[in-house]
């Protein structure tokens, strides 16, 4: 947290989000996890809060170095891939209302994910959502908001299909 400062909101939406991304999406249970995660921090950035609010007894725990030391190898190399494809484009994705309507929806679409625990990595589309938005405001390119929007799009209508 002492890291990422008043910008440390973001980058736990986007960590929450690839979670569901990775295979833990599969497992029973995480989906729901994440998406009550994703929904309290979504609403901590949408309310304008600019560090991130945990509880005491979260914020005196401590991550063995070994355990971080993996997370930061696993991330390092998605970061240099997402650092080298990002820059600040179709700012007015990222900013005015369009930044609180884009963390609006970051609030409401894990909703749903509970209910979709019996399909297993079907939360995972709302997970690479959400990484998509929380990247692009984190970065302030727009083009990633643009992504999820689409991903919104492209999956409701292939499970409108689906369904009819």
């Amino acid at each position: 947290l002492d890291e990422f400062g008043e910008r440390s909101v973001l980058p736990f939406i986007l960590l929450a989000s690839l979670l569901l991304v990775s295979p833990l999406s599969g497992l029973f249970g995480v989906a729901t996890f994440v998406a009550m995660v994703i929904i309290v921090l979504s609403a901590q950035a949408l309310s304008g809060r600019k560090r991130l609010w945990l509880p005491g007894f979260l914020l005196r725990r401590e991550v063995k170095s070994s355990r971080l030391l993996i997370g930061i190898r696993w991330l390092r190399a998605p970061s240099k891939f997402l650092d080298r494809h990002s820059g600040r484009r179709l700012l007015i994705l990222v900013t005015g209302p369009m930044r609180s309507i884009t963390l609006l929806t970051c609030m409401i679409l894990p909703v749903a994910w509970p209910m979709l625990e019996f399909v297993p990595f079907a939360s995972s589309f709302g997970g690479a959502t959400v990484a998509f938005f929380s990247f692009g405001l984190f970065t302030r390119d727009g083009l990633y908001v643009l992504l999820g929007y689409l991903t919104i799009f492209v999956t409701s209508v292939v499970f409108y299909a689906i369904l009819f």
